[in-house]
């Protein structure tokens, strides 16, 4: 049986075995759990307490002990209900409230506004970013200029990028310096040919943004991230002239 969802609700791997042998126990003493669960008396009684205040356990007093029930698995769904409405009032309230109100206060534009990362945890950032960016405008969609040499290593971190850009129905422009690159839907390509010796490196263009990936040594991803309106409209007058040239 899998158990993973249990951490999700914040419950360690100590209090769901103390919970399951509660179960399979019914009413029982600290004594009686600590001995099914293989737990020490200190630590069952901890537990325990961890374990009623969530409401998962109750007691009652029998003669100068406490003796404790597991309540009925369904109070864990319980549990996860009001988690999930919980971060969705959460939620609502950081996309209504909070984030309007912190851009507000955030300057134009600051060194934060560059940003650096490395190694294929960058590049999916990136693409992630592409992803949630330019599917607010998925007719509009982003622009890209990138390197055979680099095209090989871009989605190692996100092998399906592609299926869900498509799913979103984000478009996307590319242009390919050297040959090579897959056809893909709602993609549409043109090509520039590669000068000898031609760095590895990937611009994508998603006004306000402007995403920057090359290759270090042994192959290592470095990207930078600009967000600047100013900077991502020049990129983009830049990407739609050559393009109509071609």
């Amino acid at each position: 049986m899998k158990l993973d969802a249990l951490s999700q609700l914040d419950l360690d791997e100590r209090q769901v075995s103390i919970y399951r042998s509660l179960l399979k126990l019914g009413p029982a003493s600290i004594r009686d759990v600590a001995a099914e669960s293989g737990i020490n008396r200190g630590t069952t009684y901890e537990t325990l307490k961890q374990l009623a205040t969530k409401g998962v356990v109750s007691y009652f007093p029998k003669g100068r002990r406490r003796v404790f029930q597991a309540e009925d698995p369904e109070r864990l769904m319980s549990l996860a209900e009001s988690k999930q409405q919980a971060l969705s009032q959460a939620v609502e309230q950081l996309r209504n409230d909070i984030i309007p109100a912190l851009k507000q206060t955030q300057t134009t534009f600051s060194p934060g506004n560059v940003r650096f990362y490395e190694g294929d945890d960058g590049v999916e950032l990136v693409l992630r970013d592409l992803l949630e960016s330019a599917g607010r405008d998925p007719e509009r969609g982003y622009s890209v200029i990138s390197t055979r040499t680099l095209r090989e290593h871009l989605y190692r971190p996100f092998p399906n990028f592609t299926r869900q850009r498509i799913e979103r129905g984000i478009r996307v422009r590319v242009l390919a310096v050297g040959a090579g690159g897959d056809e893909a839907e709602l993609a549409e390509r043109k090509w520039l040919p590669a000068g000898e010796g031609t760095d590895a490196s990937y611009i994508a263009i998603y006004p306000p943004k402007v995403a920057m990936i090359t290759l270090a040594a042994q192959n290592y991803p470095v990207v930078v991230i600009i967000d600047s309106q100013a900077i991502a409209l020049t990129q983009q007058l830049m990407f739609d002239t050559l393009w109509g040239l071609l």
